[in-house]
């Protein structure tokens, strides 16, 4: 049996680990210019990009074209492609940074999880042209390990289903989910889901 982690609530705390957890080479995330976030506590993890507003997902820390200083690319809220739901989250992208991160357009956000559990992180993905990459990791106080759990250029014309399973490092409290496009096209996801295996 599998159950959805639990939300987290308070959000400040989280993006004030995530500042000093992903220093250095790592990705960031954060409120401060690097991303948008719109909080919506009824919407819960909102995985499947059904409650927005301002044209944003709620829940999720946007890298948008307001937040990175380079790059050309719309943010979408596809109500015509999509998996799950009435509507999916497509970028289109003329112009991006390869970097990755909050250089790149994506999105991100993490949960409290504990030492040596596992998750199961899946999600719906269409691509024409653009090369994705998403990383899931766990971080504490002090650091973070992330995989590239997919990383492709492959044009993928009918929805395609993705999963993973992760197992939280020794010392880490938090697990987190990471998407970004690193080079132009245009790229749909829907219905990410991080559930956690129960035994």
């Amino acid at each position: 049996m599998k159950t959805k982690i639990p939300r987290i609530r308070n959000h400040n705390l989280i993006l004030a680990i995530t500042a000093i957890a992903l220093s250095g080479g790592c990705s960031q995330c954060s409120r401060s210019q690097m991303s948008e976030y719109i909080p919506d506590k009824t919407a819960g993890m909102n995985g499947s990009f059904e409650v927005t507003k301002s044209g944003l997902p709620v829940n999720w820390l946007v890298y948008t074209p307001k937040t990175i200083p380079t790059g050309d690319y719309d943010l979408i809220i596809d109500t015509v492609e999509f998996k799950d739901g009435k509507q999916s989250l497509k970028f289109l992208v003329r112009e991006c940074s390869a970097n990755g991160g909050w250089h790149s357009p994506g999105f991100c956000n993490q949960y409290k999880a504990d030492p040596g559990d596992t998750y199961k992180v899946s999600c719906w993905i269409k691509n024409v042209e653009s090369e994705f990459i998403i990383r899931i990791g766990g971080i504490s106080a002090t650091k973070g390990q992330y995989d590239t759990i997919f990383r492709s250029k492959e044009t993928i014309n009918s929805w395609q289903f993705l999963n993973y399973t992760y197992s939280i490092p020794e010392k880490m409290d938090f697990i987190r989910f990471e998407m970004n496009i690193i080079q132009p096209g245009t790229f749909w996801i829907d219905d990410v889901k991080i559930e956690k295996n129960t035994k």
